[in-house]
């Protein structure tokens, strides 16, 4: 390893070895090196100790494209960086694991959520037709909350805020995904600060006791002998509508009252109570032998892929066109809640992970919200002839008299009782829960 004091003349001069190589170190800038193989080729070299201690050589480049005077540069700039606590070479190595957006998704995205979520095919399409366009060749850590935003507006150009919120929230679980497996080159998140677009969607449709009567005389006369079952099975549980289409013999429990969904929307198993209603259906669903589905086609034996054509005209004959199916499950959530039943009840019977989505099926009627704005009218004594006509009634014989005020003021000072808590499971009004 013999030492020289480099100049241009000798680097473009000096002859190499018969064999193997020469390493000619700098006396006047130390760790730089100049690296002659029998071959003929040249090129300039740093050596160092990296920011663990380890002593290590890293090439610079080609002595026919890097002079002398720039190798000498290079070399002080990576002991300046060396000296702040930075090692570029380590750099330019993390740069080059860092994978593009479109082999991270082939790569690790996809799959991963193929092993667990069911829908992955959804995120397969929204990938290849609103995203990779855009992003496929740029690194994790090159895109910005800018590319994030041309993704968002132009896919809102063609669809409804909440199709293009759903592209948002993708692209959002990827690079959080991205984070938490600690990815090369990836230390923020391009979609943080950018907000969902505002949605009005909660269309508010369900079933008063009239259109139900219409719909099943509808139903009855459909060519398809299983679709009255159907409908009947979706109103009575809540259920969705794959579910019910996809129910075996083998997840009822009758005992029990008690259906076992395992393959649902949230991918985990859930048991929907059966209410004697349903019960009833299912004793007088006809069933096909040998076979384990409930609503098999009768053509195929398996379940139906689609009933939208039966629907859509048992509807439209019942002068119900804007019932979707779907309303069929907002309907039974609307039923539940007019009979006072809590959210955290209809939350269970819709399998709802969070309360919040219930509350977009859980419509009072019109009737309810009158019966309990009427509840009020009692206690607001503003009218002077309806207090002199109560008054009036309560001196007839036989009418019952109302506490004077002093009365009603005593009963407040005695001791009051234990109040019950309402079937619905929430405490009454004023009392902790806990």
């Amino acid at each position: 390893m013999p030492k020289q004091k480099l100049s241009q003349q000798f680097v473009e001069r000096t002859t190499p070895p018969e064999a193997g190589k020469v390493d000619y170190f700098d006396t006047e800038t130390s760790g730089l090196s100049l690296k002659v193989l029998s071959s003929g080729t040249k090129t300039f070299s740093c050596r160092y100790r990296d920011l663990r201690g380890k002593q290590v050589e890293r090439k610079l480049g080609s002595a026919r494209v890097l002079k002398l005077s720039e190798a000498r540069k290079r070399v002080l700039d990576i002991q300046a960086k060396l000296a702040m606590g930075e090692d570029p070479f380590e750099t330019r190595r993390t740069l080059k694991q860092v994978p593009t957006f479109g082999a991270f998704v082939a790569a690790h995205y996809m799959p991963y959520i193929k092993g667990y979520k069911r829908s992955w095919a959804t995120d397969e399409t929204l990938l290849r037709n609103h995203v990779l366009p855009k992003l496929d060749k740029l690194y994790l850590d090159e895109i910005k909350r800018q590319h994030m935003i041309e993704v968002f507006s132009h896919h809102r150009e063609t669809h409804e805020p909440a199709s293009t919120n759903r592209v948002l929230i993708l692209c959002r679980y990827i690079f959080n995904l991205a984070l938490k497996w600690e990815v090369e080159g990836v230390t923020r998140n391009p979609t943080a600060g950018i907000e969902l677009y505002p949605v009005n969607n909660q269309r508010e449709r369900y079933l008063k006791d009239d259109e139900a009567l219409r719909l099943f005389e509808a139903l009855e006369a459909s060519p398809n002998p299983l679709l009255p079952y159907i409908v009947a099975m979706l109103l009575l549980t809540g259920a969705r509508k794959r579910e019910v289409l996809n129910a075996k013999w083998q997840d009822f429990d009758l005992e029990q009252r008690l259906w076992r969904i395992e393959f649902n929307k949230t991918g985990k198993t859930r048991h929907v109570p059966l209410s004697q209603g349903a019960l009833t259906l299912l004793s007088k669903l006809p069933r096909m032998e040998d076979n384990a589905y409930l609503f098999p086609n009768p053509k195929t034996g398996k379940p139906f892929i689609a009933i939208f054509n039966s629907w859509d005209t048992a509807r439209n004959k019942a002068g119900l066109k804007d019932v979707r199916i779907h309303d069929l499950r907002h309907s039974f959530a609307s039923y539940v809640i007019n009979k006072g039943h809590s959210l955290y009840e209809v939350q269970k019977l819709l399998g709802h992970t969070q309360v919040k989505t219930t509350q977009r099926y859980a419509h009072l009627s019109h009737d309810s919200l009158l019966n309990a704005a009427d509840a009020a009218t009692a206690s607001v004594p503003w009218d002077r002839e309806a207090r002199e006509d109560g008054e009036k009634t309560q001196a007839l014989p036989g009418a019952k008299r109302k506490h004077s005020v002093r009365q009603r003021a005593l009963s407040r000072d005695a001791p009051r009782q234990t109040v019950s808590p309402p079937s619905s499971g929430e405490p009454p009004d004023g009392e902790s829960s806990t």
